[in-house]
């Protein structure tokens, strides 16, 4: 065996072994949600026909007399909730209201509360203080979907689907090039992976309207 013989197989086994090891790491990182977004993607896909009872849930409160005059305030600059408020509402409902939005109209003051596989609003009543909230849980299926989505589920799982997405970009470029690595081997490999490009190009271009 010749000096650069040997050195080619080297790089090869070298090579190799990167592949695996990146291709395991990124893997094992996406596992878990490709395992979530295939199965919401099935759930998706046949949202129509998966049958989804929501379930709504009202409650009332009050705020003291003492925090009116902050909302009232509040009211006048159109600005956030005071915290004494945002607390009185959460203990009132049990919704947390500190740090959202609030649409300020004639005596009320509307708080929208979305979130995955539901949403949930609070009113106040800027003269008495009264509190009404209303909740709605679409239950489990519909939890999954919006989390697919992305919907209302936050910055924390903005950012973990961009980390998701690269693992996932990452263990198919690794795959592709193990794939080449052993083509030679496995005379299928090309036609394999031609058919998994050519089909939804041909689903895209022929059967979608």
């Amino acid at each position: 065996m010749t000096a650069a013989v040997k050195r080619r197989r080297n790089w090869r086994a070298w090579w190799a072994k990167q592949l695996i090891a990146w291709h395991w790491i990124s893997a094992g990182i996406s596992l878990a949600a490709m395992l979530l977004f295939a199965v919401t993607g099935i759930t998706l896909n046949h949202a129509a026909t998966i049958a989804a009872e929501p379930v709504v849930a009202e409650r009332s409160g009050q705020l003291p007399a003492s925090l009116l005059r902050p909302l009232t305030r509040a009211a006048a600059t159109k600005g956030p909730l005071p915290d004494a408020v945002a607390t009185a509402v959460e203990q009132a409902v049990g919704l947390t209201v500190a740090g959202h939005g609030v649409e300020w109209s004639e005596g009320e003051a509307y708080v929208a509360l979305p979130r995955p596989g539901g949403d949930a609003w609070v009113s106040i009543d800027t003269a008495s203080g009264a509190i009404r909230a209303e909740t709605t849980d679409r239950g489990w299926i519909s939890y999954l979907n919006d989390l697919h989505k992305g919907r209302n589920a936050g910055s924390a799982w903005f950012w973990f689907i961009d980390v998701f997405a690269i693992a996932c970009v990452l263990f198919s470029i690794t795959g592709l090039l193990l794939l080449q690595l052993h083509a030679k081997r496995r005379p299928s490999t090309w036609p394999l992976v031609a058919g998994g490009i050519a089909l939804p190009v041909v689903l895209a271009v022929f059967l979608i309207h």
